[in-house]
């Protein structure tokens, strides 16, 4: 009994029961389906074991969809405990798990992988390569992603859920006030899925540096690619900082260090200060791709080359440096002193200059378009009042005397959503439909799509501009309920209304791929859009090479000049292509990764060290494995070549 004690969850309600029910229902539903239509072979040899980039984007899209429901129900239970006051819908305790798990799992398992399904998927299609430069380490980005993931997921079931909040702060997070193991969850499984992105981060570098087709300089590379270029060299720089603070703070809980104690040497804030260093590179590792897809979007629906390129570029760069410049401004209100908080309120203000610019680029590429009122462009459209509304209010805060009365308000968290849900979502989304026709050969069906996009800016509204009048009047962040007298009631209620509203548009998202997967037309040639980049050139759907013959890219947009000017961007023939061999090792490595994870979590040291052991094993024996690949023929290549002609018209 004592061993099952262990892992139980410390403070259970009828909600994680009726989660962990669910839980077991699903996954005993999912073996029974996968047995009974016998696909395990199928999903082995297509997908568990895939190294081509497409496949691992589209496994990154299905863990965004899934993590995108998850935070979206903590977000509803949480807009619902302040929907009245004095709720007992959701205790303390509880809320306090929700609330840390929503903030991690929206953060760092629903967006990055969405972005990074970006980054697999397109950019070695639009600079015209056949892979990413590594492929057996993009799949174990993936595997060490997704088992950190699931380490965290499974929390709330098996010993009990974080709950120090989304940033983890010390002394709260340290053994004397998160005694359960929620908070070493919050430490291991962050740190494993941390690793994949860090390894990720690398492996796009390189594949932008060194794998671009003939002709295509950088300063001819689409936009998205300059985004997803310039946001992996920010994970580059910042990923390390969160790997190393996680290492030290696992050993604060596990080892007995003091590292960020506040005794024997140790000091809380420079878990505040190393977070930052980490976590405010980390909103522009998300918005930079966003802008980078709003581009593309806006330039193909305007029908026009998208305006100010090189000054684009140019803001992109400045906003990756300034990121690192501003870190201090989420502790104004904790003593620093006049001059730290001054120098911190400048470059925080600054850093909306180079925002601007891509704002008013944006606006003078649609003047004098011939614009197309597509699903995609609609959330262009909506994007950029409502983001410039939140880059106002972050203005607001830059300002550290003003800080004061905003920052530890519900003002601060309407702030954070008004930047992000627009300048992330709203990108995801419409990058999302703007794709799906080359990702899966049809159309997502654009009614339901425009009602999905109005409806979610209705909700969104409706959501969080109360938050800023109840913030501005005090209501205070992070608090679990709060009393009738103090006026709150009336506008938490429409907030809630909001959140019910969007969590409607995104179930009618879900319903769109239904219907459309029943309903819409297959026959929509490679190029539905008009489209101008050269993912656009190649067939849908997209073969395991991606282009026959590599392309000649001469602008910024070729297979648009390809189009219009009858330039040529596959010149030469046909000839064998060298592929890389799938390989199970990145899924078997991250599976004793998440070993490795489950026994630090619970201190079961045997079980750590040798699976510690196993993973070194994988290591070695990838070191020692020969493994050159193989060659896709001509003939075989000329056949597929001909089969996808005939398939669109």
């Amino acid at each position: 009994m004592d061993f099952f004690q262990r892992f139980a969850v410390p403070h259970p309600s009828f909600l994680i029961y009726g989660a962990m029910v669910s839980i077991a229902l699903t996954m005993i539903a999912l073996v029974i389906g996968i047995t009974y239509f016998k696909k395990w072979g199928y999903l082995w040899r297509e997908w568990i074991t895939t190294v081509d980039h497409k496949r691992i984007g589209i496994m990154y899209l299905v863990i965004a969809l899934l993590m995108l429901f998850r935070g979206g129900v903590d977000a509803v239970m949480m807009r619902y405990q302040l929907s009245m006051p004095d709720n007992t819908f959701l205790d303390s305790q509880h809320y306090n798990e929700v609330f840390t798990t929503h903030g991690i799992v929206m953060i760092l398992f629903m967006a990055m992988p969405f972005i990074t399904f970006f980054f697999n998927y397109l950019i070695p299609l639009q600079i015209g390569a056949r892979d990413v430069a590594f492929p057996r380490l993009n799949a174990l980005s993936f595997w060490l992603f997704f088992m950190g993931m699931g380490l965290f997921n499974i929390s709330f079931i098996v010993g009990g859920s974080p709950d120090a909040g989304w940033t983890s702060y010390f002394p709260l997070a340290g053994n004397e006030f998160s005694s359960s193991v929620g908070t070493n969850y919050y430490m291991i499984a962050i740190q494993i899925a941390g690793m994949g992105t860090l390894i990720s981060g690398i492996n796009f570098i390189t594949t932008v540096l060194k794998m671009r087709a003939p002709g295509m300089k950088l300063m001819k590379m689409p936009m998205f690619t300059w985004s997803a270029f310039i946001a992996n060299v920010i994970v580059v720089f910042a990923f390390p900082v969160l790997t190393v603070l996680l290492a030290m703070g696992t050993m604060d809980r596990l080892f007995g260090t003091n590292f960020f104690t506040t005794v024997n040497g140790g000091m809380d804030m420079l878990w505040a200060n190393l977070f930052w260093v980490w976590g405010h590179p980390e909103v522009y590792i998300l918005i930079l791709p966003a802008f980078g897809l709003y581009s593309e979007i806006i330039s193909t629906f305007a029908r026009r080359n998208l305006y100010g390129y090189k000054s684009m570029v140019a803001s992109m760069v400045v906003i990756s440096v300034f990121s690192f410049l501003v870190w201090a401004h989420h502790f104004f209100t904790m003593g620093q002193g006049p001059l730290s908080n001054s120098i911190f309120s400048i470059t925080t203000m600054a850093i909306a200059v180079p925002t601007g610019v891509k704002i008013f680029n944006w606006l003078f590429t649609l003047w004098k378009g011939k614009i197309v009122f597509t699903t995609p462009m609609l959330y262009s459209m909506l994007f950029i009042p409502l983001f410039t509304l939140g880059g106002v209010t972050g203005v607001m805060l830059a300002m550290s005397a003003a800080d004061y009365q905003y920052h530890n308000t519900m003002f601060l968290v309407a702030h954070f959503h008004n930047v992000i849900i627009p300048g992330v979502v709203y990108a995801m989304i419409a990058g999302l439909t703007f794709y799906w026709p080359k990702m899966f050969g049809f159309m997502l069906n654009e009614r339901i799509g425009k009602w999905t996009a109005w409806l979610m800016s209705v909700g969104f509204v409706l959501a969080f501009i109360p938050m800023y009048i109840t913030g501005l009047d005090g209501q205070a962040r992070r608090m679990y309920t709060y009393s009738e007298s103090t006026g709150f009631s009336l506008l938490n209620m429409v907030s809630f209304i909001g959140a019910g509203i969007m969590a409607i548009s995104f179930a009618l998202l879900v319903y769109n791929i239904y219907y459309s997967i029943r309903y819409a037309s297959r026959d929509i040639g490679n190029d539905p859009w008009d489209a101008r980049s050269l993912e656009w050139a190649t067939h849908t759907p997209v073969p395991e090479y991606n282009f026959a013959i590599l392309p000649q890219a001469t602008s910024t947009q070729p297979f648009w000049d390809a189009k219009k000017n009858g330039h040529e961007i596959f010149n030469g023939k046909i000839e064998k292509i060298h592929m890389p061999n799938n390989s199970g090792w990145p899924f078997i490595m991250s599976c004793i990764f998440f070993v490795f994870g489950f026994a630090m979590v619970f201190s079961i040291w045997p079980l750590a060290i040798v699976s510690l052991i196993g993973v070194l094993g994988c290591m070695v024996y990838r070191s020692f494995e020969k493994d050159h690949g193989r060659y896709i023929s001509v003939e075989e290549i000329e056949a597929t070549e001909a089969k996808l002609r005939g398939a669109k018209k």
